[in-house]
């Protein structure tokens, strides 16, 4: 199963000295409106810090980019990443719209409790 590009996605307090501490591990902006989310990279290792948009850090999936945020050629879409896992007995905690095509999204959570999102934005 292809699940795409993966980075964590942290819920912070303070966006911009979430920044600077990044930054001093090698991270570099990447992508983000700065006021609210930003992402950064450090080689292929991605990083989202996030400010008053969840409450708990989630490992994130995003099906169809590579690690650039670049559209794949192939992909699996969203919608049939979440009926593979249906079948397989893992419960969908918040669904993808599956009459829906492009964009969308379904969060699930492993056993102990971690939120996973799975996150098409093509």
């Amino acid at each position: 199963m292809d699940l795409g590009a993966f980075s964590v996605s942290l819920s912070v307090k303070d966006l911009e000295a979430s920044k600077k501490f990044y930054q001093t591990l090698g991270f570099k902006p990447f992508a983000g409106d700065g006021k609210r989310y930003l992402i950064l990279k450090n080689g292929d290792a991605v990083i989202g810090l996030f400010q008053g948009l969840f409450d708990k850090n989630i490992l994130t999936f995003n099906p169809g980019w590579d690690s650039n945020a670049q559209k794949k050629p192939a992909f699996t879409d969203v919608r049939d990443l979440q009926r593979q896992l249906k079948s397989a007995g893992v419960p969908i905690a918040v669904p993808a719209d599956e009459a829906t095509k492009g964009p969308g999204s379904f969060v699930v959570f492993d056993p102990d409790g971690n939120q996973i999102l799975v996150d098409q934005h093509v």
